[in-house]
């Protein structure tokens, strides 16, 4: 998606940004040669959408499953930050090439490679974003893929605003919680959609799902970490100058992928994605200048 930040009727700096692609600029960067990080989207046809392209492979993130649309552009969101460095957002997605990925003549060809990674990652938001048919086609496919043995990591990054009510996003997030190997989820999340008053009752629901990662992610607390009914606590350096909170679950995300896909423990994997987030929420955007990352 195309990103404006900046003042409000002034200066907006204009860049790109989405959850998952954080994630996945972020894990490449972490990553490097390691790991070859893939996209798979759709945008359109525009002059703007190959500019954003570029940028994306200018990154290292491996473009070859990003689907041109000749019907539909690139979504468009402006983030708001408080005086805290708390952001809000106003979205423009409805016609985004994104949502109607799973309708592409060349889908098929994608899923088809996708059964030969490692591990394939996606977000509550890339399935809010899908019309309902798309979405349960998208499930069928990962139900595929995990049987092929390929790893499904999901961050469940609950936007109340793209779906139609919270029992239809519970429906949803259940069969992922049931179908993922790895949950990096974030308490406040959890709490919005399900009404968890705490941790440890956040885990006593999600103990039925079976998931073998389990990462509860509890903002400047550091996160949580569960595997084999055994759970630890991995606290973060305190961050006294936050700027701009919104790739902190993003940048965790990619910091423990990277981490776990280089075969390091979960408590290593864990302090990854803190040491990662920390360093990004002391700096403006989505996905901040390399070299303002140590």
């Amino acid at each position: 998606m195309v990103e404006l930040s900046g003042q409000l009727m002034g200066t907006m700096q204009q860049g790109f940004g989405g959850d998952t692609l954080n994630t996945a600029v972020y894990l490449k960067r972490v990553a490097g040669d390691m790991a070859q990080v893939s996209y798979v989207t759709a945008m359109g046809q525009d002059t703007l959408s190959q500019t954003i392209i570029a940028r994306w492979q200018q990154a290292g993130v491996d473009c070859q499953f990003v689907l041109r649309d000749p019907s539909h552009n690139p979504g468009l969101y402006l983030i708001e930050n408080d005086a805290n460095g708390e952001r809000s957002f106003h979205y423009w997605r409805s016609q985004a090439a994104a949502r109607y990925l799973l309708q592409h003549r060349d889908i098929e060809a994608v899923l088809a490679a996708l059964k030969g990674f490692d591990l394939i990652y996606l977000s509550g938001i890339s399935l809010a974003i899908l019309p309902a048919e798309d979405r349960s086609k998208l499930i069928a496919f990962l139900t595929q893929a995990k049987a092929a043995g390929v790893t499904i990591a999901f961050d469940g990054n609950y936007r109340a605003r793209l779906w139609q009510s919270p029992a239809e996003t519970q429906a949803v997030y259940q069969q992922l919680y049931q179908l993922c190997d790895i949950a990096l989820l974030t308490f406040d999340d959890e709490a919005a959609l399900w009404g968890d008053q705490h941790v440890e009752g956040a885990f006593a629901r999600l103990a039925s799902c079976n998931i073998d990662t389990l990462v509860l992610k509890v903002g400047g607390d550091g996160c949580y970490v569960e595997q084999a009914q055994q759970r630890q606590h991995i606290a973060t350096q305190k961050v006294a100058n936050v700027v701009d909170t919104t790739a902190a679950g993003d940048s965790f995300n990619a910091g423990f992928l990277a981490a776990w896909l280089a075969g390091y423990a979960l408590n290593q994997a864990a302090d990854w994605g803190n040491q990662l987030a920390g360093q990004v929420i002391q700096q403006t955007g989505a996905i901040v200048p390399t070299q303002a990352l140590q």
